[in-house]
């Protein structure tokens, strides 16, 4: 029996040519052809402002987009979110994003149970898909993959979505063709699995 997918393509630039969108297209068409019911967010579409104050986070009314991305995500059994490393992390805007996406009262509970916040989407999984220009071995190891396990644990692992999978593909810039098509296959294969 198929899986419910959100895909989260959480580049800021939603021009077609990055390999970024190729590889959410890649885990899409694995995905269907494997009978799982498919649903996506492009971050780079969607228009919302930044949370400026600690109020807003916690008690403002989240703009439409958002809101029908709360359902979005509410649906899906597994979340598949790609990204490409900038400064380390995660762009702006899908930081910003998140920030609005994750709101108390929807991704984990406004009052504390014996001391911690109830986490409201427990029972999901998720994939981490992250592209960067540095080879990936040095992103895991020499940097800890800060960017990765800061989505991972401190949003994701917080809000009750576990397990956390990740796919670190490096030196995307100078990938030959042969590579490029490599991991368009393993993401495909992976969407297949929905994982």
């Amino acid at each position: 029996m198929g899986k419910r997918v959100l895909i989260i393509d959480g580049h800021p630039d939603a021009l077609a040519e990055h390999y970024l969108h190729a590889l959410s297209t890649a885990y899409r068409d694995g995905a269907v052809s494997a009978g799982h019911e498919i649903r996506s967010v492009i971050v780079s579409e969607l228009l919302f402002p930044i949370l400026r104050t600690d109020k807003d986070f916690q008690s403002g009314v989240p703009p439409e987009q958002i809101r029908q991305c709360q359902e979005l995500l509410n649906w899906a059994e597994h979340v598949v979110i790609l990204f490409p490393l900038w400064l380390g992390s995660m762009p702006a805007l899908l930081k910003a994003f998140f920030e609005q996406l994750m709101r108390p009262g929807f991704a984990f509970s406004a009052t504390l149970e014996r001391g911690r916040p109830v986490r409201l989407l427990a029972g999901k999984s998720a994939r981490i898909i992250v592209t960067m220009g540095m080879p990936a071995l040095l992103y895991r190891w020499y940097f800890r993959a800060h960017g990765l396990k800061a989505l991972e644990r401190n949003i994701l692992g917080f809000c009750g979505i576990r397990p956390v999978r990740t796919s670190v593909i490096g030196m995307v810039e100078s990938m030959t063709p042969m590579a490029r098509g490599n991991w368009l296959a393993r993401v495909q294969k992976l969407g297949q699995r929905a994982q």
